[in-house]
């Protein structure tokens, strides 16, 4: 079953194309890893396929209702803002605002108190959230994510700046939401992670959708030279693929 359709989507700068004529779909299952250089068009891709950018073409989503478009998918944007300071259990249960009813039940509870558990935060339950280091509040904006429970979650850069083990872990929680048949699409520069999580690469370069396949296809030599300029190492190993940038070509 697809989650997002995304056909013909072109978003304009001017006369310049940001992201220019992409067709993809995303279905339950699916961990996509959307990778590109820094300017590629990755989140202008996300924030258009929600309807936060003017484009052209079709995107499923966009066409749902606000309240449909809430229940139907997360997103998580690159910025990172908390602007009250209330406590992590107020700031999770805000994922819950498209399925509350004027008062939260039993529903919600439990499903902020999963959301919490996946990502490792019970003990800063009642600690406010404003206070966390950048680190740790990018952890609670995940969870908030997932405590709304969406079929799909839009996720922009959402590990940069995580210590490694918090990295490690919120990638085994992408992978496990699409294991469970959920669809989970996330941006990311590191293509270590991007190859050993996801199930499927996009790789963009100037807003086009130049490879969409497996890790180890997308992830070429020649790929890696033409997009990033850089050659790597990769290996398969006990725990997974490995890959490694050695230098900038």
């Amino acid at each position: 079953m697809s989650l997002l359709t995304l056909d013909h989507l072109t978003v304009r700068r001017g006369p310049c194309p940001v992201v220019d004529d992409v067709t993809l779909s995303v279905a339950q299952g699916d961990c996509v890893g959307l990778i590109g250089p820094n300017g590629a068009g990755k989140t202008t891709l996300l924030r258009a396929a929600l309807g936060l950018e003017r484009f052209t073409g079709h995107s499923s989503l966009a066409a749902l209702s606000a309240a449909a478009r809430a229940r139907a998918a997360s997103f998580l944007p690159q910025a990172r803002q908390i602007a009250w300071p209330v406590d992590v259990e107020t700031l999770v249960g805000l994922g819950r605002l498209p399925h509350a009813g004027a008062r939260p039940g039993p529903a919600d509870a439990a499903a902020v108190d999963a959301a919490l558990a996946r990502m490792g935060l019970e003990g800063f339950r009642h600690r406010i959230a404003t206070r966390l280091s950048g680190g740790e509040q990018a952890r609670v904006l995940i969870a908030r994510a997932l405590a709304q429970e969406t079929s799909l979650l839009l996720a922009d850069e959402p590990i940069a700046g995580l210590d490694p083990a918090h990295q490690l872990a919120s990638m085994q929680v992408f992978a496990g939401l699409a294991a469970e048949g959920r669809g989970v699409v996330v941006a990311l520069h590191d293509l270590g992670l991007a190859a050993r999580f996801c199930t499927r690469l996009v790789l963009m370069h100037m807003g086009r959708v130049v490879a969409d396949g497996p890790p180890a296809a997308v992830l070429s030599p020649e790929n890696l030279a033409a997009v990033f300029r850089i050659r790597a190492w990769h290996a398969d190993g006990p725990a997974g693929p490995v890959l490694q940038p050695l230098e900038v070509l």
